[in-house]
């Protein structure tokens, strides 16, 4: 059995576009027009991968996509028409690893729904390295070989990118990581001007630790640079 996909997108047209340049390239692909219809299939069988159009006829994809993330960590890619930086960082802060405006190259779907599938992959290998990697900071446990990490002793939920985020934000404690390269380290892209997506996740990834927006503990922000872990 290949890799397990969801498409879900009310415009019958596109959703069957994207499935067949997936299943192209070997996945398995599901589709649903409306949120019902997604978190049904998603009860039956958690996908390894969804792609989520924000508009749709019986919840917006913001919505759905924050139900998800109450008990799914698994990549979801947000497609849609609009083009306002607003829907791209509220996408982002409720849990989306990605973000597509319509009118959409296949060929670019597919090749990021590749990165996201290695990096999610990853995330869930259970192969040890023979030495392990493992950050201990003032209450925060990190592993890279286990993808665990706890925070006075607590589980942590985050996605295979609030994992790599945090790792290299640890691995780099004691400098300020600028936002240009923790996002092409994370994200293997080249920056640009303007991305809010390193913030956006950085929001997300301070709500899972508890942190204050004003003082965080952990994950602090060097306003005009990037971000740093003391």
């Amino acid at each position: 059995m290949g890799t397990e996909l969801l498409i879900v997108d009310d415009e019958r047209e596109i959703a069957q576009l994207v499935q067949v340049y997936l299943e192209n390239e070997g996945y398995r692909v599901r589709t649903a027009g409306t949120a019902a219809q997604a978190l049904a299939l998603i009860a039956e069988q958690p996908p390894e991968l969804a792609v989520l159009d924000v508009m749709l006829p019986d919840m917006n994809g913001f919505d759905l996509c924050r139900k998800i993330r109450e008990e799914h960590l698994f990549p979801i890619l947000m497609l849609t028409a609009k083009v306002e930086s607003t829907d791209k960082i509220t996408g982002l802060s409720l849990g989306a690893d990605d973000y597509i405006t319509k009118p959409f190259n296949p060929l670019e779907l597919v090749a990021r729904v590749k990165t996201q599938l290695r990096r999610y992959t990853r995330y869930n290998s259970a192969a040890p390295s023979p030495v392990s990697r493992e950050i201990e900071l003032r209450g925060l446990c990190i592993n890279r070989d286990s993808h665990h990490c706890t925070l006075y002793g607590r589980a942590l939920g985050l996605t295979p990118l609030e994992f790599d985020i945090l790792w290299y934000l640890c691995e780099n404690r004691g400098r300020v990581v600028p936002s240009e390269e923790l996002f092409e380290a994370v994200w293997k892209e080249k920056y640009l001007d303007n991305n809010n997506t390193v913030m956006s996740h950085i929001a997300r990834l301070r709500e899972k630790l508890g942190e204050p927006a004003r003082k965080p503990k952990f994950v602090k922000t060097v306003w005009g640079v990037g971000y740093t872990v003391e």
